[in-house]
């Protein structure tokens, strides 16, 4: 292990370097004029795989975005470990508010990485992330310090949802057969307190339109007269919370996992400086469900928010135009023993009833995902703890994620394998928005830890 630190202190501008050049392709998934930097991606991606001494190095088509695979399989006795990661991004809009261009790599100093962090997007979610599997691999191949099989399997589509992704899987069993599947695509709760990800909500989103007239229609003529679908849409969704903040869709919390005082205790045990998180994301103030710690309502709890909404004239100047039609983009996390399909159902019927008869309303769902919990008591989780435990020099914290990784249960099912979710990201560092950065600290230290992982695993498979 000290030979392979010594080797990621003398090549870290390297790694830097050709991160760097995986941070300018713009590889976003979820638009279509983006076709090629996303194959351009999977391509590059593909060559530093090989570049590393990763074989049989495949860029597999689907339907969609193809999925990078190769393997290293080192004895069949030894135990397999699945990379997995992805290599699209979100789209960077809105442009104006990022300080440096989104695909234009930059190393700037925050109060959170005094050390610097990479501003790009992708930087931690999850280019990043992925990248650093690549590097520890690298550095336990030149060393001959590889105790696992391992492969890789990068995908193209999980900012949209991995629509190709369990096909893949179903079709692939043999190649992708292992004993664990190895995700840094979550976060830390700070760099001094280093945790491990044992839950993450599940995911049912939905996309609504509200319909009117059958054109859009003069707001002076007609206005008071005839139903505006963005003012229903409007009142529709002011709707879908009572004043405590819960969610009003009827049978939405039948299933919920309700916790043990005990458990509830333990999950707040995390450090949380209420004034610091107000001031990171610059509110004055903390709104969620009444009766739970905001730990509590990220974690444990299920919510729904508007993602996006949209309607009627949003150009320059004034058009007194009463729309036609009005559309939302609405997101549901979930806990434990929900349902995703169940929740799109109720969500629909209850959107549907909701509608005045003056319009009609079309619910379409999107892409969703089960939650998940890891259990602590597994050796591919107890590898992972003593692995960051060796890095950081405190034992990491189990801590419940409030995104979401739909593939995680799904990888349960289809490859009979549990995950280990150990990220390295911070939940400040702006995933998903502008100005989006991964500190460097973060990208080294994952890279430092993880041939921990491969050791600790292979000693507690041998028992």
């Amino acid at each position: 292990m000290k030979e392979l630190k010594n080797y990621l202190e003398a090549n870290r501008q390297r790694f830097l370097d050709e991160l760097f050049e995986l941070l300018c392709i713009p590889s976003i998934s979820a638009d279509p004029k983006y076709k090629d930097d996303v194959r351009q991606m999977a391509e590059k991606t593909a060559e530093h795989l090989r570049n590393v001494g990763v074989e049989k190095v495949e860029v597999l088509p689907t339907a969609g975005h193809p999925i990078v695979y190769g393997e290293k399989m080192i004895d069949p006795n030894a135990p397999t470990v699945l990379v997995y990661g992805h290599y699209d991004v979100q789209p960077p809009d809105p442009l104006d508010l990022w300080d440096n261009p989104p695909f234009e790599p930059v190393v700037k100093k925050t109060d959170l990485h005094p050390d610097g962090a990479i501003f790009a997007r992708g930087s931690c979610d999850d280019k990043g992330q992925f990248f650093m599997h690549v590097k520890a691999f690298e550095a336990m191949q030149k060393h001959n310090a590889l105790p696992c099989n391992v492969k890789f399997m990068i995908e193209g589509e999980e900012e949209i949802g991995s629509k190709h992704l369990e096909q893949f899987c179903k079709e692939n069993t043999d190649k992708l057969a292992c004993d664990v599947v190895l995700i840094s695509d979550t976060s830390i709760i700070g760099n001094d307190t280093p945790s491990l990800t044992v839950g993450l909500r599940g995911l049912a989103y939905m996309e609504v339109e509200v319909a009117g007239p059958n054109k859009d229609l003069h707001s002076g003529v007609y206005g008071g007269a005839v139903a505006n679908p963005v003012n229903v849409l409007c009142d529709m969704i002011a709707s879908l919370h009572d004043d405590q903040k819960r969610v009003t869709v009827k049978g939405f919390y039948d299933d919920v996992e309700v916790l043990s005082d005990a458990e509830r205790d333990m999950l707040n045990a995390a450090p949380y400086d209420e004034t610091a998180y107000k001031a990171d994301l610059g509110v004055k103030a903390l709104m969620g469900e009444a009766g739970y710690t905001t730990i509590e309502r990220v974690g444990i709890r299920p919510s729904l928010d508007v993602n996006g909404i949209w309607g009627g004239y949003i150009g320059e100047g004034a058009k007194t135009v009463l729309p036609a039609k009005a559309h939302a983009k609405i997101s549901m996390r979930l806990v434990p023993q929900q349902d995703p399909k169940k929740i799109e159902k109720l969500f629909q019927e209850h959107f549907e009833r909701l509608a005045p008869a003056a319009v009609q309303v079309k619910v379409t769902a999107l892409h969703g995902g089960h939650p998940v919990v890891v259990p602590t008591n597994s050796v591919e989780y107890q590898a992972s703890e003593k692995a960051m435990e060796a890095t950081f020099g405190v034992k990491p914290l189990p801590q419940r994620g409030g995104g979401s990784i739909p593939i995680v249960a799904m990888f349960d099912q289809v490859l009979d394998a549990r995950s280990v979710l150990m990220g390295f990201g911070l939940d400040s560092d702006s995933i998903h928005s502008p100005n989006e950065h991964y500190g460097l600290f973060n990208f080294y230290k994952g890279i430092e830890t993880i041939p921990y992982f491969y050791q600790y695993y292979a000693e507690m498979k041998k028992g």
